[in-house]
């Protein structure tokens, strides 16, 4: 950890993060946090949790302090406070060129578009500083994919940091600056606005109505009042719907989610792999399924997902449901009972996700999702289903498709059999022909019905490959007890449980050779020297995989022995630097 600022984070959703600063038992101050400047009245000093004051000198220097106690381990003096040179900046368009004299380097680091280009110095493994200043946030949101793209490279370059965009921040855009990853906000565009006599909140500028003061303390009040609406979406996992509303505040804010949106397409390790307890993501409106969630499932579908084998000779396209996972709800209980058999693969037709299979509708995100649905589709959504219905047949051995779905569907080499004909799913006469479909694909193709244990196995198989891109482990298993939770077992010992509310397996130490001997799950490996006893740090860690994800397990290597489980509480590009817990111990042989 950087000297001089203690700090632990809370709670964590994509690149936005709750820290508690001071003591990790009773932290001083919680993010997203307020920086004062020179210019802020009292007011807004009394409820900052920084103040930064610039020298008026070429090149200038700042100096961030705080009026707490943040200073580890005692806890028990103000400060820290930090300072340091900005350097020579140059405006952002001027990319190529070199500003000469770079900022500082320390506890408080101010970076520049320049500088993330040019100085070499910012490689340097031991630099790792409390606070990061990005000095041209506010013009490279000017300039189309600058601001997202230097976020994310400060906040993957020092995980550990807190980030601010001197100027930039607001109560109208709070919530979408801390999806980038903003921690520290300033009043700047507040007290902008009150000088052109309007009051800045969270829908934007607007007029005082009759009655309202403009003031410092009215606007600190919506200023807070934001600031805490971020904090708590943070907490409860809903933080990118609030950026999504927030973002409808001005075109330039919509750019900015989907440049991000881009940007986080290639990164999956920020994803989750199990959600935190049962919740869902919403995909309320359109630009909602741009998200990186979206993006990632729509890639394993297309090219990575195989059916469970000997079930790739009927397709059955069925419509989704509201409730999840879709074998619960009313409508799917009809569709079960119409087919009458589970030798033939039903796969949902589903928005935003595209395709569903039946095996994979407890996993994350396809088993915890809301969309408000009309039955209308977009050009986009139809051209969507269509590409991975044809990925999915050019990687299996399908002889019939039966359509439920409602969607026309028009595919060169097969008959589809439109069990539909324009009625609804669930009336009688279409339920009658899906019957009849399955019972003639029956009868031509020879399916066979699946043994209860075999369906269950044929479920966790896909589900593993799923998570884990193998289902190596489960070789020699078997599958007992009852649902939700399952009980995986081998030669009579447990070696996992299914635990369908956080969508993932729960293994126990028996597991623990079959886990190294099929490279099942990433690694970590501890210091030769340590004794492990308790949680994972940076303090304990030699190397680690990269790509680990949020509450996934890992497996705990020390001199390239497996030694133990833990779940993972940060995702992999936190790893390189972020104080504090990083993994929980699960299990040590």
């Amino acid at each position: 950890m950087a000297e001089g600022l203690g700090r632990t984070v809370l709670h964590r959703h994509r690149y936005a993060r709750v820290w508690g600063l001071g003591d990790r038992s009773s932290p001083a101050v919680k993010t997203p946090a307020f920086i004062s400047t020179e210019d802020d009245d009292e007011a807004c000093k009394n409820i900052a949790a920084f103040h930064c004051v610039q020298s008026r000198t070429i090149p200038a220097r700042i100096t961030i302090s705080t009026k707490h106690c943040l200073v580890p381990p005692a806890f028990d003096q103000l400060g820290p406070s930090m300072e340091a040179s900005v350097g020579h900046v140059l405006p952002p368009s001027l990319d190529e060129a070199n500003a000469g004299e770079s900022a500082d380097t320390g506890p408080l680091l101010p970076v520049s578009w320049q500088r993330l280009h040019h100085d070499p110095s910012l490689l340097n493994d031991d630099l790792q500083p409390s606070i990061v200043v990005l000095l041209d946030a506010v013009q490279l949101a000017a300039q189309p994919g600058k601001l997202v793209k230097a976020i994310q490279t400060l906040k993957h370059r020092f995980p550990g940091a807190l980030l601010w965009t001197p100027g930039l921040g607001g109560p109208d855009n709070a919530a979408v600056l801390a999806w980038f990853g903003v921690d520290l906000f300033d009043t700047s565009r507040a007290r902008l606005a009150i000088s052109t006599g309007h009051l800045l909140t969270s829908f934007g500028p607007r007029l005082p109505v009759d009655g309202e003061t403009l003031n410092t303390d009215v606007a600190l009040h919506h200023y807070r009042q934001a600031i805490r609406s971020v904090q708590s979406a943070i907490e409860t996992g809903t933080l990118r719907r609030l950026a999504q509303q927030q973002s409808l505040n001005s075109p330039r804010l919509v750019e900015h989610m989907r440049h991000f949106d881009t940007l986080m397409r290639p990164i999956e390790d920020v994803l989750r792999a199990h959600p935190a307890g049962i919740d869902a993501i919403e995909f309320m409106a359109q630009e909602s399924h741009l998200d990186s969630e979206v993006h990632a499932w729509v890639e394993f579908m297309m090219h990575r997902y195989k059916a469970p084998e000997g079930l790739d000779h009927t397709l059955v396209l069925l419509p989704c449901s509201e409730r999840k996972p879709y074998r619960l709800s009313k409508s799917h209980r009809k569709f079960i009972e119409a087919i009458g058999s589970n030798g033939c693969h039903e796969v949902m037709v589903t928005s935003p996700l595209g395709l569903v299979p039946r095996d994979l509708e407890d996993v994350w995100p396809a088993g915890f999702y809301d969309i408000p649905v009309t039955g209308d589709w977009t050009v986009q959504e139809l051209e969507r289903i269509k590409s991975m219905v044809q990925s999915l047949l050019d990687r299996h051995a399908y002889q019939c498709i039966i359509n439920h779905s409602g969607i026309e569907l028009d595919i060169e080499g097969f008959d589809v059999v439109d069990t539909r004909q324009g009625e609804s799913s669930g009336s009688r006469t279409s339920l009658q022909r899906l019957n009849e479909a399955v019972k003639h694909s029956k009868k031509e193709l020879d399916l066979r019905r699946r043994k209860g244990e075999s369906l269950n196995m044929d479920r966790f198989k896909s589900i593993s490959r799923y998570l884990y891109d193998t289902d190596d482990w489960l070789e020699g298993c078997r599958i007992r007890g009852k649902p939700p939770r399952w009980r995986i077992e081998k030669d009579g010992e447990q070696v996992a449980l299914w635990f369908f509310d956080r969508a993932g397996f729960a293994f126990s130490k028996g597991a623990i050779p079959s886990l190294f001997e099929h490279k099942t799950l990433p690694c970590v490996r501890l210091k030769p020297s340590i004794k492990w006893k308790g949680d994972l740090h940076l303090g304990i860690i030699d190397s680690y995989d990269g790509k680990i994800r949020r509450g996934q397990d890992l497996l705990v290597l020390q001199n390239e022995e497996p030694v133990g489980l833990a779940r993972s509480l940060a995702p992999g590009w936190e790893w390189a630097g972020t104080p504090g817990r990083l993994a929980k111990m699960h299990q040590k042989r």
